[in-house]
């Protein structure tokens, strides 16, 4: 009887890895033959861009940094910064509103939600920019008598304001709903438990709720920033002197009409770009805990499949 083993064959009742150990990714021709199609047709575009001298690239150069451009880039970046603060806290208020109980509160502001998504902000801007044909003048005054103070409303109600309140309350509305969305996302079990532990609703809203909601908040109130800062080119139309108003000022004198664009163009692009580099960075930082839950689950659904075998 021989007494040699065959080395080969796999254990009995076991699988053979003999193939695993040689195992390779295999070439992804395929994979390869795309990207070159896809980087031939992207360097392809930018060659007949840059060698177009109908774009006039040169122009495009010398007004780029120029003090009236920059003007306007600050302007919308003003504009921008101020009515999305306004238009978030407006929005947290109103979404609270929005999930109240109380039927007034509810009412009202699903109303305000209705009429300023349902209606174009460029409609709402032109509106709140001629409110002196409505109202002359603006007063504070008892109800069915007479008026306490008043002003004239063209000195109210200036370009800056008008882009404001515009802003801000088209805005408002649209974080209102985001923000209700993320307060839901949260378990309810949540606010029953810190109020069982004696925290008022506001409290535990502030200290409990919101905190958790800002995963489901923050990467849309990102693309509403982001789309702030492209909506601020709609105040032009009142004359408000924002970065697309700044570059029409100067091609209506040197008829560089193409350039000019492009140089609003670029600069949009730039600071969206930075805000979807920011928006990356905040929705990592909210995303942490869903990180660490999943590292922590993954080793201990390991353990519970080898205790099964």
């Amino acid at each position: 009887m021989s007494t040699e083993t065959t080395t080969n064959a796999p254990p009995s009742g076991g699988a053979d890895f003999r193939d695993v150990v040689t195992a390779h990714t295999p070439f992804r021709t395929g994979r390869l033959v795309l990207w070159i199609v896809i980087a031939v047709i992207v360097l392809n575009f930018v060659w007949i861009v840059a060698n177009n001298e109908n774009f006039g690239w040169p122009v495009v150069a010398q007004y780029f940094f120029d003090p009236t451009v920059i003007s306007g880039l600050y302007v919308s970046l003003g504009l921008t910064v101020v009515a999305m603060i306004l238009g978030v806290a407006l929005g947290l208020i109103i979404a609270i509103m929005r999930m109240s109980s109380d039927r007034l509160a509810s009412g009202f502001a699903s109303l305000f939600i209705w009429f300023f998504r349902g209606t174009p902000l460029l409609v709402q801007l032109i509106f709140w920019y001629n409110m002196s044909t409505l109202f002359p003048q603006l007063s504070i005054a008892i109800p069915f008598g007479p008026s306490l103070i008043s002003w004239d409303t063209n000195a109210v109600i200036t370009p800056m304001t008008a882009a404001i309140v515009g802003l801000a309350l088209n805005e408002a509305a649209y974080m209102a709903e985001i923000i209700r969305g993320g307060l839901l996302s949260v378990d309810r079990g949540q606010a029953e438990t810190a109020e069982a532990f004696g925290m008022t609703k506001g409290r535990a809203l502030w200290r409990i709720i919101i905190p958790q909601a800002m995963r489901s908040i923050v990467p849309p109130t990102g693309n509403q920033l982001i789309s702030m800062i492209k909506a601020t080119s709609l105040v032009s139309v009142i004359a408000m002197a924002d970065l697309l108003y700044s570059v029409q000022s100067i091609y209506n004198r040197t008829f560089e009409i193409i350039p000019m664009l492009l140089v609003a163009v670029i600069w949009y692009l730039l600071i969206t770009s930075v805000l979807n580099i920011g928006q990356s960075y905040i929705e990592a930082y909210y995303g942490r805990s869903e990180r660490r839950n999943g590292a922590i689950a993954k080793p201990a659904a390991v353990a519970t499949e080898e205790a099964s075998h």
